[in-house]
Parts: structure tokens; sequence; C-alpha cells
């Protein structure tokens, strides 16, 4: 028998009573956020963006004729991959995704060689390899230009070369290898260097001492300017309104007005062991950093003074200089030490010295995929 406080079910009349409000409110709750709709969810913190990927910088051996591969965080070694032989030059496409390096079957000449005495070229070792930076491998190489010796990259894919021993700029399309033109430059072509805005190619004469000036939509040439005595290499400025070209045997440096391809400044180092090679700009443009060869210093020149400020002892004879994508480090390849120097831009110091292959000669820094 039940309770006379119980119902049928074992409740007591307070507690049926309760279960009843609990349904009801439940009942009136759930009812409610249905008219309401869904709850909002609580807005979300912005995610933190991505941790930099670094950078690497490769590193071309002229005699060991492969690449030296530098991890930019860390200053080791990472991989080191034959390219082919005689490797000088080396590019990075706008993209950052392909190396072009100037391989080369002529012998090694300079100064105190007996020309005479060298072995014949190998003209089948002539070329341009090209590097794919995510794999580290080289897929291929373009042939067809004699001798070359240093290159740069349009971004759609057109390379202008100096050919060294054919006294011309030779174009390429990248892509397909084809020749679209050949213009002529002074003898001994070496540097090549394409204007941030992409109107000008500038290409140095080490036998004329001048630079002759390529229009490159028309691929023709606009005329020659003189420079220093066996002029190196050049360098545009940011906004492609200057142009810098190292003068190696007279220790100096030409600024040139890019729209009116003149000579407004040269620069004369005081320190005249300095033989000026490679080139690099600060990052906000207000030093020049210069490679100075046999005098085995980099030279650190004030580009709005146009003196020299200070030099900053390297390894031996230090040649192509790299810069760090975001400006904060330089990277000499010493040739002779067989090294490279990583400088610091803001203390000028050497913070380390890393081993390459035999002879290095170009660098290039290039942020990691």
């Amino acid at each position: 028998m039940l309770d006379a406080t119980e119902n049928k079910d074992g409740e007591t009349p307070v507690t049926h009573v309760n279960r009843l409000l609990s349904a009801s409110a439940l009942t009136a709750l759930a009812a409610a956020l249905v008219a309401c709709g869904p709850a909002e969810k609580k807005a979300e913190a912005p995610a933190a963006p991505a941790a930099a990927t670094g950078y690497n910088v490769y590193v071309t051996n002229e005699i060991s004729n492969d690449l030296t591969v530098i991890d930019g965080a860390t200053n080791s070694v990472i991989a080191t991959v034959p390219v082919g032989q005689r490797p000088r030059g080396v590019r990075v496409s706008k993209d950052g995704k392909t190396l072009y390096i100037a391989v080369s079957g002529s012998p090694i000449g300079g100064p105190g060689v007996d020309e005479d005495s060298l072995p014949p070229p190998d003209k089948s070792k002539d070329g341009i390899a090209v590097f794919d930076v995510a794999t580290g491998k080289v897929l291929r190489t373009i042939t067809g230009v004699s001798d070359p010796e240093q290159m740069d990259v349009t971004p759609d894919g057109k390379l202008f070369i100096s050919s060294e021993d054919t006294s011309t700029a030779v174009v390429v399309d990248a892509a397909t290898g084809q020749k679209l033109a050949e213009v002529k430059t002074g003898d001994e072509p070496e540097g090549v260097n394409i204007s941030p805005d992409g109107k000008y190619v500038f290409v140095t004469s080490e036998a004329h001492g001048e630079v002759t000036v390529i229009d490159v939509a028309s691929l023709k040439p606009l005329g020659n300017i003189k420079v220093g005595d066996r002029p190196r290499n050049t360098l545009f400025s940011a906004d492609s309104t200057k142009a810098y070209v190292s003068g190696e045997n007279d220790a100096s440096i030409a600024v040139i007005d890019v729209a009116n391809r003149t000579v407004t400044n040269t620069i004369r180092l005081a320190d005249k062991t300095i033989r000026p090679m490679d080139m690099q700009l600060s990052a906000d443009g207000g030093q020049l950093f210069v490679t100075g060869g046999r005098a085995g210093k980099v030279a650190v020149v004030d580009a709005k003074a146009l003196s020299l400020t200070t030099s900053i002892p390297v390894g031996q004879r230090p040649w192509g200089l790299a810069k760090s994508p975001d400006g904060k480090f330089l990277y000499a390849a010493n040739g002779p030490s067989n090294d490279v120097s990583v400088i610091d831009t803001a203390t000028l110091k050497v913070v380390a010295t890393v081993k390459a292959g035999t002879r290095p000669w170009s660098a290039v820094a290039v942020p990691k995929p």
C-alpha cells in the first residue's frame, strides 16, 4: 500500500510539484533559446603570425665546382651540391624558387697567368645551371652561352648574361633556353644588374672601363658610360635613380644618374689597398658595403657623404657579397681562404666565419621555401 503522503511513483506531493516546476522551467528555457537563435560564439583572439622561416645563403665555389649552402640562423653548412664546372655568378629568381648559376669550361686565368700556357676551353661545360631551391638540386643546364660569368633575371624570366669571351650580353628565356638577343658590349663583360624598376640592364666592361646600358623592353643598347678602371660590378639604389659601379684598379666607385645615364660623382677610396669588387647597400640606403679584393677587407662607404668611413677585416681576397633578406647581415665570399665572413651590419663586426668549398666566388641569400 502507498503511504498517504506518496503518489504511485513513490513521490511526495512536494517532490512531485518540484519536478513539474523544473520540467516547466526547462521547457520555457528551451523555447527562449529557440526564439533567440543559436548562441553567439565568443570572439576568438587573432591567430599569431607564423614564425619566420629564415633563409639560406648559397655560395659558388669556382674550383671545387659546387655550391655551399649555409643556414642563415646558425651559420652552419647544411649542404654541398655539385653544380657544374667553374661556377661563378649566381642570381635568384624574383619568386625565390630558382637559382641561376654561371658555369664555364674556360680555364682560370687572371693576373700573373700566362694565357698561352692554359689548356683550351671546354665549351661543352659552358652554361647556366638551373637550381631548384625547394629540392636543392640542379634541374638542368641552359647551354648556348659562351663562357658566362655573371647574370641577372627579370621577373618574367629573361636572363641577361655576360659572355666574357664574346664581348656580348646574351639574353635567354630561362624557361625554354631560347636565345632572344645578343647585345654588343665592351671587352671582358662581367657585372650584370637589372634596375629594380625593371627598365635597364647595366653590364660592365673590364677592358674598356665602361658600362653598357640595355633597354629591357626592346633588348637594345642605349649607349655606354665611362667609369673607373676595370669595373667589376654595378648596384642600383632601391628607387632605381642611382647606380654604383666599382672600379677595381683605381679604387673608385662611380655614381651614376640612371635617368640621364651620366656619372655625377666618383668616390675615391682613401685606402688605396682596397680593390672594389661587389657591393651591397644598407637597408636605409645610407651605407654602401664594398668587398675589397686583395686588401682582405669590406669597405664601408657613407653613401651621402660619398666617402670611406671604415673597413672591416675579413678573409683573403673577398669577392662576392650577399645581404640577408632583413639587411642585418652580410656574407663575404673569401676566395683563397675558402670561407665566408658573416658581418653584423649594426656593429660592423665579423660575427662568424664559415668554411666553404674551394675558392668561393659569389653568394646570394634566399628565404627558405
